[in-house]
């Protein structure tokens, strides 16, 4: 009996038989993630719907000497293609819980629940979360790893809105993590951006917003040596209620994108200002200087701003790269209009810069292992192709992009906006790094767990 033959036995009636191996008629569907530009031929696919499951995933995985690496949608797949072979990936569809608490403002999430699903059920109750720009991301991938939303600049990142993280441990143990239980792992947990266990549930606070003004100002991108200065210098002075970003955006042509948009090449400012109408008009008045041809800014359901960022939904080719960047001086400003913009010959299908400052400048009290964030943007590329053929150019036009503000980078990572094999050390101060560290040796000291990054630095560090 071969050893693919003897893994197989003992793999196959996990999760009542919701498990998928290589020449299975679902295999390849069940390992092709969000992101169908990664390729990964796991071992075996599994699909736990209970934390009791998860237990005997991981201890069936331990005996087989295989790995484990948990997904749930797929978004900003870690760099894990050609590792998997000797691992199972564990799909947390299954576990799709949502529930909210009004009077607590509280929701309650499972590990396979979208934030499409999210939204829509807190704003029945009149609440808003820290959500993504996109409706098919992950609540608990977003929620650990940061989460910069719309509300960020005010209000922080969603990581440090987390009041509890229900997880299985490498050994199959159940805990619950929460600022009085297991501290320690709760603090690491949030923002650390490496596996130390299953997470099968959050609970996070929620904030009382039933509308807000938001929406976006585009120019055709042959505005962006005017519009982009501009967009600077009002972030210099912005009030910490307007969290924008700046995108240098092709749009396709997909017939579910906005008629006016579709096809063309354009400068867009986007996001959202919380307070009354009068203060917004007050805080984007000088942005509406600049003549935008488009402006659909205005009070909308809290719950729309999901959809804002125009990202696309559903299983898509994409790659992104990120850097965090002190300032924008005119040099940095001309550069990347150089290195993206009109006459650049730039492919990318997003060029972005995103406003950060604010409370995302500051320590949360009492937050995660990433309670804030070094640097006043977040220079980000982003390739999108429809059938991946052109996915290798975009990767150059990102790097191009993001070697144009690299004089004004910070030094440090974000790491969820970071698709590439990056060293973790890049996001944390080292002493913050080596007390992470250690606690992961503490949760998973044979490294069961497959590192998404930075395989070269060993399987016990993250």
């Amino acid at each position: 009996m071969t050893l693919e033959s003897l893994r197989a036995d003992a793999l196959r009636d996990l999760c009542g038989g919701a498990v998928h191996l290589p020449g299975d008629p679902a295999y390849d569907l069940a390992r092709t993630p969000w992101n169908t530009l990664v390729c990964d031929e796991p071992a075996a696919v599994a699909y736990p719907a209970f934390p009791d499951e998860v237990a005997e995933v991981l201890r069936a995985a331990a005996s087989l000497g295989l790995g484990v690496a948990a997904q749930g949608t797929g978004h900003g797949a870690p760099a894990l293609a050609g590792r998997l072979h000797d691992a199972v990936l564990l799909r947390t569809s299954a576990m799709d819980e949502v529930r909210i608490d009004p009077e607590r403002r509280l929701a309650r999430v499972g590990a396979g629940a979208l934030w499409g699903d999210v939204v829509e059920a807190a704003g029945a109750d009149g609440l808003a979360a820290l959500h993504p720009s996109a409706p098919d991301v992950g609540v608990v991938g977003y929620s650990i790893g940061g989460g910069i939303g719309w509300y960020a600049r005010r209000l922080g990142l969603q990581c440090n809105a987390v009041t509890a993280a229900e997880l299985v441990l490498a050994d199959g143990t159940f805990v619950r993590a929460t600022e009085t239980e297991e501290p320690e792992l709760f603090w690491a947990i949030r923002g650390g951006g490496t596996p130390l266990g299953v997470v099968c549930a959050l609970e996070f606070r929620l904030q009382p917003l039933e509308s807000v003004v938001a929406g976006f100002l585009a120019w055709d991108w042959t505005q962006a040596e005017r519009v982009l200065p501009g967009w600077v210098a009002w972030c210099a002075d912005a009030p910490e209620e307007a969290t924008t970003s700046f995108r240098l955006l092709d749009v396709p042509l997909d017939p579910a994108l906005p008629a006016e948009l579709r096809g063309r090449r354009l400068a867009i400012v986007d996001g959202a200002v919380l307070g009354d109408d009068g203060f917004a008009r007050e805080v984007l008045a000088p942005l509406r200087a600049l003549a935008p041809e488009i402006d659909t800014v205005e009070r909308v359901p809290a719950a729309a701003l999901v959809r804002l960022h125009l990202d696309p939904e559903g299983p898509t080719p994409a790659y992104a790269s990120s850097t965090l960047v002190s300032d924008l001086p005119d040099q940095a400003v001309a550069a990347v209009v150089e290195a993206a913009g009109p006459r650049s010959g730039s492919g990318l299908a997003v060029a972005e810069l995103r406003q950060l400052g604010g409370a995302l400048a500051r320590p949360a009290q009492d937050g995660g292992i990433l309670s804030s964030l070094d640097g006043s943007f977040l220079a980000l590329g982003v390739g999108l192709d429809a059938d991946g053929t052109g996915m290798e150019q975009q990767r150059e036009d990102a790097a191009r992009f993001l070697a144009a503000v690299e004089p004004w980078a910070t030094g440090r990572a974000y790491l969820p906006m970071v698709e590439d094999s990056t060293d973790t050390r890049k996001a944390f101060a080292p002493e913050v790094h080596a007390q992470l560290s250690a606690i992961r040796r503490s949760v998973d000291p044979e490294g069961l767990f497959m590192a998404p990054r930075s395989p070269a630095v060993g399987p016990s560090t993250p």
